[in-house]
């Protein structure tokens, strides 16, 4: 006993010193090749470093060396992540994500697009790089443990930075912010479930759209796959997921709409929560003066930040930069596609992924005139391709010369608005919505490539569509470099929704560019603190929206029921609700209610149309709840129980739902309706 007892203490002790020895010494001075001149690294209280170098290169040097000192393991699972090497270090479970990355050949894409840089970008990238790999050469000389404590748990060495690296980790993010590729597959399958299921999906003055099947000749779908969960891969360590979707909102008053007379800028771009946080915060010392702000380590760029001179943010502006191709596979032959010409060999080759704990797996990649072939096994794929076709995608971000981080780097040394609205010509993916501030005033800009799609494209880009047919092909791609025009002494990104609308499908978005416009108008003057109260708001404006719509024949006026009974629960809860302001307060029985009276509902408005599809609508549809509720286009049909003899009505759903709902929470929370909370 004694013996274990010591045996467990002693690697107690060794298992923390090697942790330790992990940790950087922020005190401590180091001497470096690759430096030209001194560099401080102070750290504040929240060790946030501030970077004072006399030349940019030493000050990206810094900037590399900063995050190897504290992010290099978030660094190289992100590298990994866009090589399509996770499943070296994670194993079995990691195979669907480097799969998918594999063909998508965004590290490819990432090294061919180095030399598209400018040379200032290059000497940023090349000094950057340098900079990691002095810190691992420290790590490696000092016996600095392994560079971070994680290291410990997996097998292979940490290979040197290269520059292409950095480009990888930003097309992962442009990737990840992109939602287009599941909204397709979503809206055929919706497509091939019922005659109007893309009404769940669809924008508020979208057009009728085409039957998907209608657009093949006599095809033939995996009927089980349909209502199969799809297959996700798996996210960079919970860090990026592609084709997830990324958010952010950004917005400026001019000057005469601040309390310090000056123009006001703020930006919240927003990621998933993980520990650590995809952002890094950090100041840097560069020939066009100090700029600090968020980071992704991995990337020599400030992405939401600040200069002396000049303030910038970002948030994504969900276009539709994606598209997905149905290709016909030649029978016989499944080397061959039909293209324009007729059949066409695929281009292809061989890739092995290394698998921790498993044999190695040998992949072939094929690409297509219109982009890679995509795994069916992923997104759900399966259910709408047809027998004997493979799926391809084509996305703006695969350009191989691809210069967003130059632009990038332009916007962040720019002086002024005129120059970083040049300088943003350059942004290829994700198309954003760029707003500066400078002290003149504050501009919001569209920018990054987008699709261009033929009048005729059997789809608009809405669904998958047959890759043989001409006008279903791209004409090409084209850079968006739109500004929005209509300042009057406030902006937002979201202001650009008229333009990005037109090139996107986010249904809900007008909702929540609504309630940003009404927080900015309903004040004459605003300060940094309102700005703070402004991006803190939890009110829901799909709450707002819904609940005189679905209620409206439902508040309770007369006597009220009996106490304990479920009528009484109900009028209390529809009392509750008619005094609410929308706010999501984790200390109010209303979110609760709301929230499982709306999940009630939509699960009950399309579970006898859509079947066991319903199951994969998640997240709530208040479009389309709106929708039905006016009856837009004839939208009400779907309050209507197919199963059933009787005509329900809307009222009558909404009034189901509601008691579905209360039943639900009494069993979880009590009796009790004033008692729930949100936050529980």
């Amino acid at each position: 006993t004694v013996g274990l007892l010591a045996g467990a203490v002693l690697s107690g002790f060794f298992a923390w010193y090697f942790t330790i020895r992990s940790l950087p010494d922020f005190d401590a001075s180091y001497e470096m090749a690759g430096l030209n001149e001194p560099v401080q690294i102070v750290r504040s209280t929240e060790s946030v470093p501030h970077i004072f170098a006399q030349n940019d290169a030493d000050a990206f040097f810094a900037l590399g060396l900063s995050h190897a000192q504290d992010r290099l393991f978030q660094m190289t699972v992100l590298r990994r992540a866009a090589q399509g090497r996770l499943a070296e270090i994670y194993g079995e479970r990691s195979f669907p994500a480097d799969d998918l990355m594999r063909r998508l050949g965004i590290a490819r894409a990432a090294k061919a697009s180095v030399a598209a840089q400018d040379s200032r970008t290059r000497e940023a990238l090349n000094a950057y790089s340098a900079g990691i790999n002095a810190w691992i050469e420290q790590v490696n000389k000092n016996a600095l443990g392994r560079g971070a404590p994680e290291f410990f748990l997996f097998p292979d060495d940490i290979a040197y930075w290269q520059p292409a690296d950095s480009l990888a980790i930003l097309k992962l993010y442009a990737v990840a912010a992109s939602r287009q590729l599941p909204a397709e597959v979503l809206r055929a399958r919706l497509s091939l479930a019922t005659e109007h299921g893309v009404d769940l999906v669809a924008g508020a003055d979208e057009p009728t759209q085409t039957s998907y099947a209608s657009l093949f000749q006599s095809p033939r779908f995996d009927t089980a796959a349909l209502t199969a969960v799809p297959a996700w891969p798996l996210s960079a360590a919970g860090y990026l997921s592609p084709f997830s979707g990324l958010g952010g909102t950004a917005f400026a008053a001019q000057s005469q709409r601040t309390t310090a007379g000056l123009p006001l800028l703020a930006n919240d771009p927003q990621s998933a929560l993980t520990m650590p946080s995809l952002w890094y915060l950090a100041r840097m010392s560069l020939r066009s003066g100090d700029v600090i702000g968020a980071t992704i380590p991995g990337v020599p760029a400030i992405l939401s930040g600040r200069s002396a001179q000049l303030a910038w943010g970002i948030a994504p502006a969900q276009i539709d930069d994606t598209d997905l191709f149905v290709e016909e596979v030649q029978p016989g032959d499944s080397s061959r596609y039909r293209s324009l010409q007729g059949w066409h060999d695929f281009a292809t080759r061989q890739e092995i992924i290394r698998v921790r704990g498993a044999p190695d797996r040998a992949i072939t990649l094929r690409d297509t005139e219109n982009g890679p072939v995509l795994p069916t096994g992923q997104f759900g794929l399966r259910s709408v391709t047809p027998g004997g076709h493979v799926m391809a995608v084509g996305w703006t971000g695969l350009d191989a010369t691809d210069t967003t981080l130059s632009a990038l780097i332009g916007v962040m040394m720019s002086a002024d608005r005129s120059g970083a609205a040049s300088a943003s010509a350059g942004w290829v993916a994700p198309a954003s919505a760029l707003m500066v501030a400078d002290r003149e005033g504050v501009g919001s800009y569209l920018i990054g490539h987008s699709p261009d799609r033929d009048q005729a494209n059997a789809t608009g880009g809405r669904m998958p569509q047959p890759g043989w047919i001409k006008t279903n092909r791209w004409l090409g791609t084209s850079s968006l470099n739109r500004s929005d025009g209509s300042l009057e002494g406030l902006a937002q990104a979201t202001g650009l929704q008229s333009a990005a609308a037109k090139l996107g499908f986010d249904s809900d978005s007008p909702l929540r560019a609504g309630r940003l416009h009404g927080l900015l108008s309903g004040r004459e003057v605003h300060s940094r603190d309102s700005f703070i109260e402004t991006q803190l708001d939890i009110v829901s404006p799909a709450a707002r929206t819904l609940l005189p719509l679905v209620g409206a024949d439902l508040w309770f006026t007369g006597e009220p029921a009996a106490q304990g009974t479920p009528e009484r629960q109900r009028q209390d809860a529809l009392r509750l609700l008619a005094d609410w302001d929308g706010a999501m307060s984790e200390h109010l029985p209303e979110p609760l209610i709301y929230a499982a009276w709306m999940r009630a509902l939509q699960d009950r408005l399309i579970r006898d149309e859509i079947g066991p599809l319903s199951e994969q609508i998640t997240m709530l549809q208040p479009a389309f709840i709106e929708r039905v509720f006016r009856n837009r286009a004839g939208a009400a049909q779907w309050c209507d129980i197919v199963q059933s003899t009787a005509i329900e009505t809307c009222q009558t759903i909404a009034r189901q739902s509601l008691d579905a709902a209360i039943l639900e929470l009494s069993h979880q929370f009590g009796p009790d309706v004033t008692s729930w909370r949100w936050g529980d």
